[in-house]
C-alpha cells in the first residue's frame, strides 16, 4: 500500500462515526462486553508471555470505572454491593497485571464478567419482550 492509499484509508476511517448506544441497559452491556474482551486479551498475552496491550489495559480500567460508578447502592442493595466487589476484583487483577505480577487472575475476572454479562443480556431480553 502506498503512502497516499494509506492516508486515504485513514481519512475514510476517521470520518466513520461509531454507533453509540443511548439505552442505559445497552450502554452497560457494551461496557461489560468490552471489559470481558480486554480481560481475555490480557489473559492471552499473559499465557503467551507477551506484553499486555496498553489499549486493553486502559479499556479495562475505563470499563471498570464506568461499571462501578453506574451502581445505585440505594436501589440495588446487596446486588449492587456484590457487583462492586466483582468489579473491584477485576480492577485489582488488571492493576496486578500492569505491575507485572505473574499471579494476576485475569481469566478468572473475565469469567466473572461473562457470567454477569449473560445475566444482563437475559434481563434485557425480558425487559424488551412483548407483554
Amino acid at each position: 500500500m502506498t503512502f497516499a492509499n494509506a492516508r486515504s484509508s485513514y481519512r475514510k476511517a476517521e470520518t466513520i462515526k461509531p454507533v453509540e448506544p443511548t439505552d442505559p441497559h445497552e450502554i452497560i452491556g457494551v461496557t461489560l462486553r468490552e471489559l470481558e474482551k480486554s480481560l481475555r486479551v490480557m489473559a492471552a498475552a499473559k499465557a503467551n508471555g507477551g506484553a499486555y496491550p496498553s489499549q486493553h489495559v486502559n479499556r479495562a480500567f475505563t470499563a471498570i470505572y464506568i461499571l462501578q460508578s453506574s451502581l445505585d447502592f440505594d436501589k440495588g442493595g446487596e446486588i449492587a454491593t456484590n457487583l462492586f466487589r466483582v468489579y473491584e476484583f477485576c480492577r485489582l487483577q488488571v492493576a496486578e497485571a500492569f505491575a507485572k505480577n505473574p499471579d494476576a487472575q485475569l481469566e478468572q475476572g473475565a469469567e466473572h464478567i461473562a457470567g454477569i454479562l449473560s445475566a444482563w443480556d437475559e434481563i434485557g431480553g425480558q425487559a424488551k419482550a412483548p407483554e
